[in-house]
């Protein structure tokens, strides 16, 4: 019986309804915070800030954060099922790099909150900050993986448009990266909540546009 409703929905529409609802939520929540949090800059600051109890939000956006990465777990499943068909090995690939994203930079971080500062003291400051970095490492190379599979599909615009985001998406990773480093301080480069969201929006736009074309073609049958 357990299998049974396990396939049923795999084969529903409901993961690609999941999966816009984590990645559309997760890119606006923020916005929609941070009124309440003086003092916050989206341009210098990284989203998961708004976890630290410091700020008003903190317990929403944490709960939030947990409730995300349990949507992309589901919503994986269907993301799996449906390019297995084309190639499994990439299917089961993207599969783990979006578990282990939704376990890492959500569930955990959502669980033990972030720091003030980046140094690490604590040990839920540690699990958040290699939790975080281990996800984003993992669903940095997603849009690449959808890409191949789109190829492999003969859907040449949608694995092209995939792999621009991937290139976007490491480019402004690179300079996330970059941002806290000393000699780069006072510059644009320094800007961090920027660049961590304009990676983020480009990590996720391969998936909400996958998700958007299945939603539509099942309301075209």
């Amino acid at each position: 019986m357990i299998n049974n409703t396990l396939k049923s929905y795999a084969a529903s529409d409901i993961g690609y309804i999941l999966l816009l609802t984590a990645t559309l939520g997760d890119l606006l929540l923020p916005f929609l915070l941070a009124p309440f949090c003086k003092q916050y800059n989206h341009s210098t600051m990284v989203m998961s800030l708004l976890g630290n109890s410091r700020y008003p939000v903190h317990f929403l956006y944490n709960t939030w954060l947990v409730l995300a990465g349990a949507l992309f777990l589901l919503g994986g499943i269907r993301l799996y099922a449906s390019c297995s068909t084309i190639s499994n090995p990439l299917s089961a690939a993207m599969f783990l790099l979006l578990s282990l994203y939704a376990i890492g930079a959500c569930i955990l971080s959502g669980l033990f909150a972030v720091g003030e500062t980046k140094e690490l003291l604590t040990l839920p400051e540690k699990i958040h900050g290699y939790g975080s970095v281990l996800g984003f490492l993992c669903l940095l190379f997603l849009p690449l993986l959808l890409s191949l599979v789109s190829f492999q599909a003969k859907e040449t615009s949608n694995a092209i448009v995939s792999l621009i985001f991937f290139v976007l998406a490491l480019t402004f990773f690179t300079l996330f990266v970059m941002a806290d480093k000393p000699q780069f301080a006072g510059t644009v480069i320094s800007r961090e909540g920027i660049w961590q969201r304009l990676s983020l929006l480009c990590m996720y736009a391969p998936i909400i546009v996958v998700s958007c074309r299945k939603l539509i073609e099942a309301m075209r049958k």
